[in-house]
């Protein structure tokens, strides 16, 4: 069972002799760059196969042995007719004289080393010294040229509503770096917690970090704690986008210091799950104070993440006046900017016309845009902007799977508003480009799969709703538009070419048996022809 996921741009399996990995591998690494990503990638093979699997400096792969895996950093390695290709492309060559990894980027190389990891065998993937497969650690003859169509893959873990320990969110990374996505972005505060440590405004965790929804307890990371967030996405060239979310959504934050609230009144803590009833005070009274806030807490989270982007939300602020929402949005960008990064935040923010030069639009409406989630979107763009498309009924992964053959769903996890249930087919079956009337796919960042955990509260509950319904947006993220004659879905979420599901299916087996062998929590869906 060979295939990769997502799927590359072109992928050829010959009938000659597999490449053997064994005790005499070396892993031989040239260019700048070369040498971390082999070595990261040898660190992760020695633990299930036992094998020593050095690390060595070469030239290009002409003095690899026929037992060696060649890593290459050179100009001109990735594929030339890809416009991602020089970021992120690759090429990846393998039989029985070796096997050959070459980018332009060291992110490039890692993505091919991630295709390398699906075509091992799958118990590469164990945690401890596993038992060889029966023929060998074989990786098949295969011939792959590779680049993204989009720049910003991502995997949003809402950490708010139900808190999850730095080992659980270093496990998600390594998950999603497997389907080549490039983008964690973290959640961090909601009406329910507040999960970072802020030295100028202590409380913000000393109270707002205690609660969670159902009461479960809290937690919060402190700067040390995301730091080593930080740095193990980068080892996997994944970016950290932190999300404080203002102006509503702050119940967390005004529960601890009651002079952001118009009536100097804490509320208290919140553990339900509405939505829209918070929000910072727009009064010239608090001007002051929430200016103040926002400098300071914007300023610490841009200090601790080296990512370009700083989330600051702007979403479902039902509970302040239009006029108060737009001057809220106006200071609240303006803070952000002020950092140095580039603002983010969701579609509802386009109803300024203020905001800072490259500021990106987060779309969560559906596929098929209601109300005014298209202008205001396309308002992003107006303004020089981007946007990042993550359509609910699509591409959240907290909403339910349907019942299927394997047997009902039967527990407290998903939600149903956004058109739920959604099928594996549905998150598989729609085109960016025919979501936003008005979109050019010039205009679109990328791609991003949000989990909202208001029913998610530990690691296997949260790998059971994102597989694997998140290697669907991830191939809708990084492979090649869907031509015009591919096989349909069933059930066609939009019009537009269509992609080929049976084929998806088939390497979506194969992905299920790493996620067998990593222990990974995921729900078998029917029409997928899983192994055991």
């Amino acid at each position: 069972m060979t295939g990769i996921v997502p799927a590359p741009i072109s992928a050829d399996y010959p009938d000659r002799a597999p490449f053997a990995l064994d005790t005499d591998t070396r892993f031989v690494a040239t260019g700048e760059g070369a040498a971390a990503v082999a070595r990261t990638f040898a660190a992760f093979a020695r633990v299930s196969t036992g094998f020593e699997l050095p690390v060595v400096e070469g030239s290009g792969g002409a003095d690899a042995a026929a037992s060696d895996i060649s890593f290459v950093i050179a100009a001109g390695e990735a594929p030339d007719d890809a416009p991602l290709g020089e970021a992120e492309g690759y090429t990846l060559e393998s039989g029985s004289d070796g096997v050959r990894l070459a980018a332009d980027t060291p992110a490039g190389l890692f993505r091919a080393s991630q295709s390398l990891r699906q075509l091992l065998p799958a118990e590469i993937e164990r945690t401890d010294a596993a038992k060889p497969p029966a023929d060998g650690w074989l990786v098949p003859a295969a011939s792959v040229a590779d680049a993204p169509r989009f720049a910003y893959r991502g995997s949003m873990l809402d950490v708010a509503r139900h808190f999850f320990p730095v080992e659980d969110v270093l496990d998600h990374i390594d998950r999603i770096a497997l389907l080549k996505l490039n983008v964690l972005h973290l959640h961090l505060t909601d009406d329910q917690g507040w999960r970072l440590q802020i030295d100028s405004w202590p409380e913000l965790t000393g109270i707002g970090a205690s609660t969670s929804t159902g009461g479960d307890g809290g937690g919060f990371y402190t700067k040390d704690d995301y730091r080593r967030i930080v740095e193990y996405a980068a080892e996997r060239f994944v970016t950290v986008v932190p999300e404080i979310d203002l102006p509503g959504h702050t119940n967390a934050a005004l529960s601890a210091y009651p002079e952001l609230n118009c009536d100097g009144v804490a509320p208290r803590p919140y553990e339900g799950i509405e939505v829209g009833f918070s929000s910072l005070c727009a009064t010239p009274e608090r001007a002051e104070v929430t200016d103040r806030f926002l400098a300071d807490v914007l300023g610490e989270v841009a200090d601790l993440t080296p990512g370009p982007w700083l989330h600051v939300g702007g979403d479902e602020s039902l509970a302040t006046s239009e006029a108060d929402y737009l001057d809220l949005v106006r200071r609240i960008t303006a803070a952000g900017a002020a950092t140095g990064k580039t603002v983010v935040g969701w579609h509802e923010m386009g109803a300024s016309r203020e905001l800072p030069a490259g500021t990106v639009g987060q779309y969560w409406d559906f596929v098929a845009p209601r109300e005014d989630a298209a202008p205001l979107t396309t308002s992003f763009v107006e303004q020089g902007g981007s946007v990042i498309l993550s359509p609910a009924d699509v591409a959240y992964l907290d909403m339910k799977y349907p019942d299927d053959p394997d047997g009902p769903l039967g527990t407290k996890l998903g939600q149903l508003w956004a058109d739920g249930p959604t099928t594996l087919e549905e998150a598989y079956g729609w085109e960016p480009t025919s979501i936003v009337p008005g979109l050019a796919e010039s205009d679109i960042l990328g791609i991003e799969a949000p989990v909202w955990t208001e029913t998610i509260s530990t690691s296997p509950d949260l790998e059971f709703m994102v597989f694997p319904r998140i290697a669907a947006i991830a191939e809708i993220a990084w492979s090649p538009a869907p031509s015009d004659d591919a096989p349909t879905s069933d059930r066609p979420v939009v019009e537009g070419g269509a992609r080929d599901v049976e084929d998806f299916h088939a390497r979506l087996a194969a992905l299920g048996t790493h996620l067998d062998a990593l222990g990974v929590s995921y729900r078998k869906v029917g029409g997928v022809p899983w192994v055991g």
